[in-house]
């Protein structure tokens, strides 16, 4: 969403002119940075903290030549959100769970439930109609020494009735 956006909404559900709340979000921007340049930091409660914080040089590399490269140490801006924030975001994030669990499982009600194809004709993709099978080439699984196959003993010799 951006600034044009926010304004436009504000706009529309009080009832005002856009250039009035314009006006008004863009003075409490400026607020807000000017309080982070003086004060390094801003408290919003139920949206966030931001803060100035100073980041330390450090050593970093070239991705396309792989060379070392000497970062200077400088100031960032760093955002922390509130507990209302953060509980909102976690419920989006649980209700898209939700909502791709029901997804799969109404896929997998569909391959279950899904009619079987007509005579002679093969299955499509997906559906789950052949059995799997083992590859042809799959080699008998190793037997164990104490599970070796047991012959049957050789039938007894049969006696002639003239000796």
């Amino acid at each position: 969403m951006t600034k044009k956006e926010i304004v436009k909404a504000i706009a529309d559900e009080l009832g005002l002119t856009q250039m009035a709340v314009k006006e008004v979000v863009q003075m409490t921007f400026d607020h807000i940075v000017d309080t982070l340049v003086d004060d390094r930091r801003i408290e919003l409660r139920n949206f966030g903290v931001f803060e100035v914080k100073r980041r330390a040089a450090r050593q970093a590399r070239n991705p396309k030549t792989g060379e070392p490269v000497e970062v200077k140490a400088r100031y960032v801006v760093a955002f922390k959100p509130g507990k209302e924030m953060e509980e909102r975001v976690k419920l989006m994030e649980r209700r898209e769970r939700e909502k791709a669990e029901e997804a799969r499982l109404r896929e997998r009600h569909a391959q279950q439930f899904a009619p079987p194809p007509p005579a002679g004709q093969a299955p499509a993709a997906g559906r789950g109609y052949a059995q799997p099978q083992s590859p042809p080439h799959a080699p008998a699984p190793p037997q164990s020494a104490d599970r070796l196959p047991v012959r049957p003993d050789p039938p007894p010799a049969a006696t002639s009735a003239g000796d």
